[in-house]
């Protein structure tokens, strides 16, 4: 019997073993792939507090380090789904089953991509999903931002502050995201709009040179030359096994606020899965501290 079991190996999901391990609570994490998360393919994250300069892969394993030292019990299986046992939690996997006083979710979530030529092999290299982490490396460069909601719109004006010229491509004719940032972006000497436009394929040898794009009205194709792109068309959640167990929003993402406390009695969920507007390292770690000290609470009774 574990006090905490958490489903994950992310940044939230190693936090809150840290901390849940060194409120004397015997905690397992489990995670279905790499631990450590997206931010492992960060090579150099510059904006984590009390870090100058660190690689992702670096940061993660320093998280679990810190996390197996203090007893943190680790598993690599692909978690099935959970249920509830007269008050236990039982997390499956396809080869055995654990059973929690209480469970955290941090399984994250996913970039959505574009599905275009090159665009995983430049990833690191010019091709990025986050321009808070990354912008900064495109200072006085050309870039293009890709997307047609808020986080696109608040990327772009983000990264106005750094690059030469920052191009925002988007599929339809207008935006999806809030009105006002758009007006302050039209109000932006270095930002241009293209619409009505798709990104067909990635250019470059060891990093992005240039993007073919593709005018959906004329049906034209033209070249931009860009050193970085970056991609927000949203974020794909991990959450579809556990719809039963916890309430879902519209988009997938967990039901729970700043306290972290989902629909299930005993079920929380850390980072990325869960409903918030910032998605950030520094969220992510926060989350899991409140997440760990929330089920601590829940199991005292």
């Amino acid at each position: 019997m574990y006090d905490i079991g958490i489903i994950g190996g992310g940044t939230a999901g190693m936090t809150a073993a840290i901390y849940g391990q060194r409120a004397g609570k015997k905690t397992i994490i489990i995670e279905g792939g790499t631990f450590g998360g997206q931010i492992t393919s960060s090579p150099n994250v510059e904006n984590y507090p009390g870090i100058a300069s660190v690689s992702g892969s670096e940061f993660s394993m320093n998280l679990l380090d810190q996390a197996v030292k203090l007893g943190v019990e680790t598993v690599t299986e692909q978690v099935t789904g959970i249920r509830d046992e007269n008050g236990v939690k039982v997390i499956c996997t396809p080869g055995k089953e654990y059973a929690c006083r209480s469970v955290i979710l941090a399984t994250g979530v996913t970039h959505r991509h574009l599905g275009v030529p090159n665009e995983e092999r430049l990833t690191g290299a010019g091709v990025s999903y986050c321009a808070t982490c990354d912008g900064a490396f495109f200072r006085g460069r050309d870039v293009a931002v890709v997307g047609g909601g808020s986080t696109a719109l608040q990327d772009a004006e983000f990264l106005s502050n750094y690059c030469r010229r920052v191009y925002l491509i988007h599929r339809r004719d207008e935006f999806r995201g809030e009105d006002n940032i758009v007006k302050r972006l039209e109000q932006k000497d270095n930002v241009e709009f293209i619409l009505n436009t798709t990104v067909q394929e990635i250019i470059g040898d060891m990093s992005v040179e240039r993007l073919i794009l593709n005018n959906k009205k004329s049906g034209k194709q033209f070249k931009l030359e860009v050193s970085g792109i970056f991609i927000a068309v949203g974020h794909i959640p991990q959450n579809e096994m556990f719809a039963e167990t916890v309430k879902l929003d519209g988009n997938g993402f967990i039901l729970a606020a700043e306290d972290c406390v989902t629909s299930h009695p005993g079920i929380f969920a850390a980072g990325d899965c869960r409903t918030k507007e910032v998605r950030q390292l520094t969220t992510a770690a926060a989350d899991g501290a409140v997440a760990a000290l929330a089920a601590c609470k829940y199991i005292a009774g």
